[in-house]
């Protein structure tokens, strides 16, 4: 005879995302900090990719552990603080200049799934729509916004940063994707615990969106998919050393410090350096800017 266990169909991570979501909304009344735990969040939305890659958690190797903090728990967390602490400081929002609007839809699931699916869409734009909803339910949470009810979402190719330079996000820019890459500057209190370049970290942005909430301002936000230091040499010849890691945030725009080059290693997978030097046409656009 079949055992119990045998006879139930296996949970999908979307009920397991869901149980988190009930737990927290009936208990975080009982909770001094409404449940805002980071730690919490991550292990809900990234527990079953964990599971698949590493085995059951009993099983788990305390460098295993250490790996999993850092990237779950203490790379979001340093992230998702410093762009709060630096819009914090801002006295006035800014207005951003947004060009060439994608998509333009309410949050609905069903919406996000027709989009991951659409194959005229570089593969980058699609894995941030698979983790768009994840991250923003972390995103929102942190933020303590119980509920998304009547979201709108404005997903676009391009917008201006502060110093002028233009991020951007598109499938075709001269027949070639452009997902700019990134420099962060980070809250000085956090240095300490994490390895960057005097201050900076890098990611790469997938989506670059604005979000509207019934009686809130416009959140100005990129998902990005950050790059790591690569511990055993993280410089070479004064060049940072990276690697695209598996960790996804969502960041308000006004937290992006620039845009910057990646330049891949010819003779690696997955390892790229920071170019200090700008390419001929960014320096050629600067001149006639400027001339």
């Amino acid at each position: 005879m079949p055992s119990l266990i045998n006879q139930k169909p296996p949970f999908p991570k979307k009920a397991i995302n869901d149980w988190g979501d009930l737990f927290i909304k009936l208990f975080q009344n009982i909770s001094n900090s409404h449940l805002k735990f980071l730690k919490l969040h991550s292990w809900i939305y990234h527990i079953v990719d964990t599971i698949r890659e590493y085995g059951a958690i009993n099983g788990y190797t305390t460098e295993t552990y250490e790996s999993l903090h850092k990237t779950y728990v203490k790379i979001p967390y340093r992230l998702t603080i410093v762009s709060r602490n630096r819009v914090g400081k801002t006295k006035t929002p800014m207005v951003f200049v947004y060009t060439a609007k994608l998509f333009d839809f309410d949050l609905l699931e069903s919406m996000i799934e027709q989009n991951k699916k659409d194959p005229n869409l570089d593969k980058k734009m699609i894995k941030g729509f698979e983790k768009f909803i994840d991250c923003l339910k972390v995103y929102l949470n942190i933020l303590n916004i119980i509920s998304a009810e009547g979201c709108r979402i404005k997903i676009y190719s391009s917008v201006t940063l502060k110093n002028g330079a233009i991020l951007r996000t598109k499938n075709d820019f001269h027949h070639r994707p452009w997902f700019s890459n990134i420099a962060v500057n980070m809250n000085e209190e956090e240095l300490s615990e994490y390895l960057s370049d005097k201050g900076i970290c890098y990611a790469q942005t997938l989506l670059i969106t604005e979000i509207r909430l019934p009686n809130k301002s416009p959140i100005h936000l990129a998902l990005v998919q950050w790059y790591d230091f690569i511990e055993e040499t993280p410089f070479v010849y004064s060049c940072p050393l990276l690697r695209l890691v598996e960790v996804y945030n969502f960041i308000e725009i006004e937290a992006i410090e620039n845009t910057i080059y990646v330049v891949p290693r010819f003779d690696k997978n997955n390892e790229y350096f920071v170019s200090k030097i700008k390419p001929v046409r960014s320096r050629l656009y600067s001149f006639i800017k400027v001339y």
